[in-house]
């Protein structure tokens, strides 16, 4: 005979949540170094998984098949990239390390005076010393830490067929674990919870897809820049603005201080003018960039998506940095994009308010034919007038 089964009381269900919460807060501790490769699978996973899509449902390819062949094209693409890239980008760096010396020893000599500013004295060799000295602090570990890195070289293998692997079965198994967290959702939560999850979805797809894109068309862009107004180690600044890209709101002042300094102690390559003059061709120019670079690039490759005030993205990266490092500062944006999200929907169930969903604010990258391609089945279709 059955009888009921008794329900928790609010008191156990307090205590499972906080048990919980704990256990898992554990795992991630002992497990933090995996935490990294996850979330490079995840990122992987998902630039991956549109064209592995186009495979399986338009071409009728088996998916374990798509997924092979996906992943052999973008081998052969990025091992491609770095048999061409690689070499000119050692090339430059060795260039760039053995005048480091000569750029700080001009440095040293513009900057090394005395100067009173409202009655303070500041003394340009100080800090300039403790320049040098930080410099020589983190170059020194990567100078002699030849045998460190060839002594490493096995884990990193390994860390990366684990990120290969667990990037490949998410795409295997999406569709499963989509329903797998959608069946764990209360039947009265499965709606918003879904729509919830559409828009957090576009957000990171957007954000990790356009964000590829825009550090590619970037790095290509400033290369070609730096090339033609002569800008010494001209691929490496143009892949540095790749990367800045990353980095919303703060990237193109990094990397316009770091394109000041390499200018103005480097000068052009090929134009005949004073350094102060090169400087402020690279600002002049850089400028221009910026205003084509945020009214243009962004809205079109990556739409407004992850559109933050300047202040929320600039204190996320620095949370971001003391969280997870280089990947907090990486992700920090669709992060607190995605939170906002979150936390829109809470306020509106604590104050009994219907919740927004802004499906419609997203624009991620569609196709340039789909108006056209519509309009002429609209046409084929319509009957013939009499």
């Amino acid at each position: 005979m059955d009888t009921a089964r008794p329900r928790w009381t609010s008191q156990t269900k307090l205590l499972v949540i906080v048990l919980l919460l704990i256990a898992a807060g554990y795992f991630l501790f002992k497990f933090s170094s995996a935490i990294g490769p996850l979330v490079v699978a995840v990122i992987l996973a998902y630039i991956l998984s549109p064209l592995v899509s186009v495979l399986n449902k338009r071409l009728r390819i088996p998916r374990s098949l798509s997924i092979l062949i996906v992943y052999l094209l973008f081998g052969l693409i990025i091992t491609g990239l770095l048999w061409i890239f690689i070499p000119m980008l050692i090339n430059q760096i060795g260039h760039f390390t053995s005048n480091i010396e000569q750029m700080l020893t001009h440095a040293q000599k513009f900057f090394g005076g005395k100067y009173v500013i409202a009655g303070f004295t500041i003394d340009g060799q100080v800090i300039l010393q403790r320049l040098i000295t930080g410099l020589e602090g983190a170059v020194s570990p990567v100078i002699g830490g030849t045998l460190d890195v060839v002594t490493d070289l096995l884990a990193i293998m390994v860390w990366i067929v684990f990120t290969l692997v667990i990037s490949i079965y998410l795409i295997k198994d999406s569709s499963k674990l989509s329903q797998w967290f959608l069946h764990l959702v209360p039947p009265a939560y499965q709606s918003d919870y879904s729509k919830i999850l559409g828009e957090i979805n576009t957000i990171w797809s957007s954000f990790f897809r356009g964000q590829l894109l825009l550090g590619l068309v970037v790095a290509t862009i400033i290369t070609l820049e730096c090339l033609i107004i002569g800008m010494p180690f001209a691929l490496v600044m143009g892949v540095i603005a790749g990367l800045m890209e990353f980095l919303p709101s703060i990237g193109h002042g990094i990397w316009l201080v770091l394109a000041v300094i390499v200018g103005y102690f480097g000068g052009s390559t090929w134009i005949q003018i004073p350094p102060w003059a090169f400087v402020i061709l690279i600002v002049v120019l850089h400028i221009l960039y910026t205003q084509f670079d945020l009214n243009y690039l962004i809205p079109r490759i990556i739409g407004r998506s992850v559109h933050l005030p300047p202040l929320v993205i600039i204190l996320g990266i620095v949370a971001g940095a003391a969280l997870a490092g280089v990947l907090g500062v990486v992700l920090a944006a669709p992060s607190i994009a995605s939170l906002r999200v979150i936390l829109r929907y809470v306020y509106a169930q604590l104050f009994e308010v219907e919740p927004s969903f802004e499906r419609s604010t997203v624009s991620p990258l569609p196709p340039p034919d789909a108006l056209w391609w519509q309009k002429r089945v609209a046409r084929i279709r319509r009957p013939p007038e009499n």
